[in-house]
């Protein structure tokens, strides 16, 4: 997958991008909340500029997978994404935003629970930092 730059909208988006399939699929339950959320914006993204980024990211795991989706994101590509974003305030709110898209449709499947985890251990600061 194509490395962005650190920290850049696109690169929280493909984050958020991330947390929509982390259960096989995104669904409108999802998108509605993003909507909602008004994620895009809060990153510095137009909503058809995140529409992009929704799409490249698909593609890309598409290429991955040699043409087929397996379901999931292997965790290289997801360590990959999150350590294009360094910045504290960043991660906080790509945190927030992935627990809410992936309590939208009110149940949590194996792989939200698995990216919300290791969200947070990724980005796991000392305290007082």
């Amino acid at each position: 997958m194509q490395s962005l730059p650190v920290n850049s909208p696109q690169a929280a988006a493909r984050v958020l991008a991330m947390a929509l399939v982390a259960d096989g699929h995104f669904s409108m339950t999802e998108l509605r909340a993003l909507d909602r959320l008004d994620a895009p914006a809060r990153l510095g993204l137009s909503p058809e500029a995140f529409k992009d980024v929704l799409d490249r990211f698909c593609q890309d795991l598409l290429t991955i997978g040699n043409g087929h989706w397996t379901g999931t994101v292997d965790p290289a590509t997801r360590e990959q994404l999150m350590a294009e974003i360094t910045q504290p305030a960043l991660q906080d709110l790509i945190t927030q935003q992935c627990e809410a898209l992936a309590l939208a449709d009110g149940h949590l499947a194996d792989g939200e629970v698995d990216l919300l985890d290791a969200l947070g251990v990724a980005w796991r600061r000392p305290l007082g930092v």
